[in-house]
């Protein structure tokens, strides 16, 4: 049995690690939630690295590259090969689907998500089956990145010890960020990035509590990354020229440029979405499908295939013809747009930085439109990945700081930062979404970003109304009324039809104020029924009842449990429903900034 006097230091180490004891140390101190953060940072390292070797491995074994290779930059010349590798992953795939199909209902949701709607709360489970196939999409050649992977993975392991650490909602909420800031971080070998990466797409929110867990989150993850893997995650671009203040007016063009192209993208993407669905191929077939034209296309170029990371230096590193720029950008596009179409797992992150680094390259050859611009096409090369990325992924920091990373160079990072901020301005006034909220509004979702909303849906009018309500039948006598409710007994009755289904609402006061109701014996009381049609359903959120009362300007409705039975379930009152939505409105704020 171990005891203090058996085994002291082990006992104190036990002592130390008592479930309990973290429990309580998570839930009452940021020093708790900064212990928390390290612990996810290192998971986020280990599971990205594993991720990215398991990758590299498939690759190796599946194109017969060398260990130093990758997969977009070899030069396999086995057309045969090209052309399988992305079928045979897509009928793994779709494999993986069918069976998937018959035993999981519930749909997958990605960190977004979760924390916009359902406080962090995410299935281990189904970010590990996210990460399983994005390993194979990735692995089989499909033009797809890790970084979804990544981010589901190490954000479902940050949201399980968060559960395990029964961390109330905005606590679970930053963990959730903090694993997602760890992945993209040792993605990039970028902390600050995926530290704002985190605050930008996964929080919503920057504040001065959440800042300490999620950057030592992503510092300790791009440590594990770096002691694991060296520098197989960093995007070296070379040697790059000097900024010049006549560069600004470029850089804001291809901003603007980079944005209409990334919009294009995503409505390619939802456009063969929609293709595929309206088809009638089975959803199992349809990644074989994909992996016929992108074995296609990769037997044109094999920079095609996966997320770029070869093709990205490849062509960071040397002159390239404009036909060649172009012809790679459209081929690109195409093949990514393909595999996320058809039903392959993987995100745009990296292939909109690769497509960027073209599309700026391009932008470089217009000099002799721009007096005294430099238009040095490495930094337009940079300038390229961030604006086409902010377009497709959001985060204007996020990429500002990767530019910064990247670079090193702080003249690069504000010529980044003009053509990003230009980009993001553009893409919200024009399109309104990120490629992650685009999915979201297809699927009817109305979430604009990761800020926390789950709670008003949680703040529902079944939690909010009174269950003990008399009602009346419509055709009782205005005598037998005011027997049943004498002046004074309450405000408002619930009339219900010989069948008990709704009729509406009668004001007493106004009865009893009426002279007709006093000088006509015998009246019923259709002449004081108000708000037939105007009534509240349970499973409506605060938010909605409230503009049905601003709408009808009653004090009050009625609640009915459906539209076919109509029958009345309950009352709820204007002033109570903004009374709690305040009150949970000031709890979040009060959560966020730290003061509970």
């Amino acid at each position: 049995m171990l005891t203090k006097l058996n085994f002291p230091r082990l006992y104190r180490l036990y002592r130390l690690l008592d479930a309990g004891r973290l429990r309580a140390l998570a839930r009452r101190s940021e020093m708790g939630m900064v212990f928390a953060g390290i612990a996810v940072g290192v998971t986020s390292g280990l599971a990205v690295t594993g991720m990215s070797l398991l990758s590299r491995e498939l690759h190796r074994l599946i194109f017969g590259i060398s260990d130093i290779e990758r997969l977009s930059s070899s030069q396999t010349n086995d057309k045969f090969l090209l052309l399988m590798a992305p079928v045979c992953g897509g009928m793994l795939l779709g494999l993986l689907f069918f069976i998937l199909a018959r035993t999981r209902k519930k749909p997958m949701i990605d960190p977004i998500e979760a924390n916009a709607l359902h406080g962090g709360r995410l299935s281990l489970t189904d970010s590990i089956i996210v990460a399983v196939q994005n390993l194979v999409s990735n692995g089989f050649g499909a033009s797809v990145g890790l970084e979804a992977g990544y981010v589901q993975l190490a954000a479902g392991i940050a949201s399980k010890l968060g559960l395990k650490l029964q961390l109330r909602r905005a606590d679970l909420r930053v963990l959730v960020g903090c694993g997602a800031a760890g992945a993209i971080a040792a993605a990039f070998n970028a902390p600050l990035t995926g530290a704002f990466y985190a605050f930008e797409l996964i929080i919503g929110t920057y504040t001065i509590v959440s800042l300490t867990p999620v950057v030592v989150s992503a510092l300790v993850s791009t440590l594990v990354a770096r002691l694991l893997a060296g520098s197989d995650f960093m995007i070296d671009v070379g040697e790059f020229g000097t900024v010049v203040p006549a560069d600004y007016i470029p850089a804001l063009l291809l901003g603007a440029f980079s944005a209409g192209v990334g919009i294009l993208i995503m409505q390619g993407v939802a456009f063969i979405e929609e293709l595929a669905r309206k088809s009638s191929v089975p959803t199992p077939l349809r990644p074989a499908l994909g992996g016929i034209v992108v074995g296609l296309l990769a037997m044109i170029t094999p920079q095609v295939l996966s997320a770029g990371h070869g093709a990205l230096h490849l062509n960071l590193g040397r002159d390239v013809a404009v036909p060649v720029l172009v012809g790679l950008l459209l081929l690109k596009s195409f093949a990514s747009a393909i595999s996320i179409g058809s039903g392959f797992r993987g995100g745009l992150f990296f292939a909109s930085l690769f497509m960027g680094a073209l599309l700026g390259k391009l932008f470089a050859y217009a000099a002799p439109y721009f007096a005294h611009a430099t238009l040095t096409p490495v930094i337009y090369a940079v300038v390229g990945m961030s604006s086409l990325a902010v377009a497709v992924i959001g985060g204007p920091l996020t990429m500002t700081f990767l530019a910064l990373e990247i670079t090193g160079d702080f003249p690069i990072t504000a010529l980044v930062l003009a053509a990003v901020i230009t980009s993001s301005l553009v893409v919200r006034n024009t399109f309104g979404y990120s490629f992650a909220t685009w999915r979201f509004h297809l699927r009817g979702e109305s979430i604009r970003s990761a800020h926390d909303v789950g709670w008003i849906r949680n703040l529902t009018v079944d939690k909010l109304m009174r269950s003990d309500v008399k009602t009346a039948k419509v055709s009782i006598t205005i005598d037998d009324f005011k027997k049943a409710f004498p002046i004074g007994s309450r405000q408002r009755v619930i009339l219900v039809d010989d069948s008990d289904k709704y009729a509406g609402i009668v004001l007493v006061p106004e009865i009893y104020a009426s002279p007709v109701a006093t000088d006509d014996e015998g009246k019923d009381l259709k002449d004081f029924i108000r708000y037939r049609n105007d009534f509240l359903q349970p499973q409506m959120n605060a938010k909605q009842a409230a503009a049905i009362f601003d709408k009808t300007e009653s004090e009050a409705l009625a609640v009915l449990s459906n539209l076919i039975e109509r029958r009345v379930v309950g009352q709820l009152s204007e002033s109570y429903t903004l009374r709690r939505y305040s009150e949970e409105l000031d709890r979040r704020r009060r959560e966020v900034s730290g003061e509970i």
